[in-house]
């Protein structure tokens, strides 16, 4: 239990350290919590030892993986119904292109130029097809996007976008067993029935301290998502999945979504990205660093190529513009897994693995920082941006 604690202490420790330098430095606390992960592995490796931050301890892991599960459902309880229904056109659009683009172009620049084999190659391109769920969403809720319809159009595209890159992974990857079809069955009889016993739980305990809502929610969230882990799925999707049938429900209540956000960017996600950031090799990309720059250049370009012409139909302002297709050409939450899902499947090496990881997670950072510096469409807000972190949770 001492060395539990010690441990969870230094990674808390990295937290407070990555919210105090994106105060300062005026960015992104999740790109900033990922960047810290990256120095932290490399100094601790290099003066300590590879196993001493604990990266791949199981509860360090749960905690993590718990992360990215709540702010999926956060991302999709955002989601307004009404106003998904008033932008389907532009959701879905934009949605597909920067799946299906990426997906052959990435693909293509594996197979053609890095040499990779046939199943490494489509592996890459299903990795690199990802928006990242999770940085977007963090960047919504930061600045205050995520309550102007702007947002929560970008929101709709990266569902739309990562749904791809999930049905892509399993008609390429996973086989298609009876375990596949009662995860499908179970999910549709569970989001049918969610919304009215939320409803009935909520009226009947909801304003009492047993927080029975909360738990309501985990409950949910864990159980669909190791019926979809048991079905050679991922998590994260029933999560989102999850989120958008309870955006009516739960969404009424502000203060209660406040405090599910304290917990889940307070506590869970600081473990997730500051993780994905130990995931990154620094020596291993210094002795091909031209593998990393093919493949985030590959991701990052044809993301713009595919979407900025595309988004030019929806939105006329230029920074607007560019600044929805830098958040999609983001990568993190469904690129790492589906990275993680070829190395432990045979499907990718080691280092190609590696390579993937790494372009998945700098596409994170750069995207999203020339997004923030350049192009922040600040017209949109109703109030100044100050970069000084999550509004809602400052006095928490």
């Amino acid at each position: 239990m001492e060395e539990t604690l010690a441990i969870a202490a230094g990674w808390l420790f990295l937290a407070i350290l990555s919210t105090i330098l994106a105060n300062h430095l005026r960015i992104s606390m999740a790109l900033m919590e990922i960047t810290v992960g990256v120095m932290a592995a490399y100094i601790v490796t290099e003066f300590i030892g590879p196993d001493a931050m604990g990266a791949d301890l199981p509860w360090l892991k749960f905690i993590a993986g718990a992360g990215a599960i709540l702010l999926t459902f956060l991302a999709g309880a955002e989601l307004d119904p009404v106003s998904l229904r008033t932008k389907w056109k532009e959701v879905t659009v934009v949605g597909l292109i920067s799946f299906a683009v990426p997906f052959l172009g990435c693909a293509a620049i594996a197979r053609y130029i890095l040499g990779w084999d046939g199943q490494a190659s489509w592996l890459a391109g299903v990795a690199l097809s990802t928006t990242s769920m999770a940085v977007v969403y963090s960047v919504m809720l930061e600045f205050g996007f995520n309550k102007t319809e702007f947002g929560k159009g970008i929101l709709g595209a990266c569902f739309i976008t990562d749904l791809g890159t999930v049905i892509a992974l399993g008609l390429l990857f996973a086989p298609f067993t009876y375990k596949t079809v009662a995860f499908i069955a179970a999910c549709a009889v569970a989001f049918a029935l969610m919304p009215r016993i939320t409803s009935f739980l909520t009226r009947l305990y909801g304003y009492k301290t047993a927080a029975i809502r909360t738990k309501w929610v985990l409950f949910v969230l864990f159980g669909l998502g190791s019926l979809a882990l048991w079905a050679g799925s991922e998590a994260v999707l029933p999560a989102y999945i999850t989120g958008m049938v309870l955006a009516g429900t739960v969404s009424r209540d502000n203060f209660y979504i406040r405090r599910l956000r304290t917990l889940t960017v307070g506590f869970l996600t600081p473990f997730y990205f500051l993780r994905a950031g130990t995931l990154v090799s620094l020596p291993a990309l210094v002795t091909a660093p031209l593998v990393l720059v093919t493949l985030l250049g590959g991701k990052v370009v044809s993301k713009i190529f595919g979407l900025y012409p595309v988004i030019g139909l929806f939105r006329q302002d230029k920074n607007e513009k560019w600044y929805y297709t830098l958040l999609m050409s983001t990568g993190l939450t469904f690129g790492t897994i589906s990275a993680l899902y070829g190395l432990s499947h045979n499907l990718v090496t080691s280092e190609q693995y590696s390579f993937l990881v790494a372009a998945v997670i700098a596409s994170a950072l750069i995207p999203t920082m020339i997004a923030n510096f350049v192009f922040l469409p600040r017209h949109l807000l109703s109030e100044p941006v100050n970069g000084n972190g999550l509004d809602s949770l400052k006095d928490e």
